[in-house]
C-alpha cells in the first residue's frame, strides 16, 4: 500500500527485502483525500521541519482531482517494479483502503503487507496510520516502511 509513486530507492528497497527470492506485488495506491486531512498533513510537515511543504498542503489535488495523477503514479510504480524483475499489478483505491487491502490479501494469498508511506507522526502516535490499523485486519505480517523523498 502506497500513497505516492515509488522512487527508484523505494523500488530497490522493496524488491531486495527478501534477498534473491522472487517476489510479486499487488500495489494499492490511494490518492490524497479523506484518508488524512490537510491539518494533520501540515502538522506532519512541520514536525519534519518541512515548513514550505506545510504551507503548500492546501494546494495539493484531492478527491476526484487526485485520481488522474494517482493513476499515472501507479503505472510508473508498476513499470519500475517490473523493470526490477518483479511481477506487479495494482489499482488506485479511493474508498475504504483497509477493507480493499484485506480483500486483496485474501484473494492473492499474500504472505505479508508492506505499507510504504511518508511519516505521519500524529496518526502514528495514536495508532491510526495504515500500518497500525492493517495489523488488526489483514491476518498477515504488516511491515511499515518510510518512503524515500523524490
Amino acid at each position: 500500500m502506497i500513497e505516492k509513486p515509488l522512487t527508484p530507492e523505494d523500488v530497490d528497497f522493496v524488491t531486495t527485502l527478501h534477498g534473491e527470492e522472487r517476489i510479486s506485488f499487488v500495489v494499492l495506491l490511494q490518492p490524497r483525500g479523506d484518508q488524512a486531512d490537510v491539518l494533520l498533513r501540515a502538522i506532519d510537515d512541520v514536525a519534519m521541519g518541512e515548513l514550505k511543504e506545510a504551507v503548500r498542503e492546501g494546494e495539493e489535488p484531492e478527491g476526484s482531482e487526485a485520481r488522474e495523477p494517482a493513476e499515472i503514479g501507479l503505472e510508473y510504480s508498476l513499470r519500475a517494479l517490473r523493470q526490477a524483475g518483479s511481477e506487479a499489478v495494482g489499482q488506485v483505491i479511493e474508498d475504504h483502503p483497509l477493507d480493499k487491502l484485506t480483500t486483496v490479501v485474501e484473494e492473492a494469498g499474500a504472505d505479508e503487507v508492506i505499507v510504504l508511506t511518508a511519516p505521519h507522526y500524529v496518526e502514528e502516535f495514536f495508532h491510526r496510520d495504515w500500518a497500525s490499523r492493517a495489523r488488526h485486519k489483514v491476518g498477515v505480517p504488516v511491515l511499515k516502511l518510510f518512503a524515500h523523498s523524490e
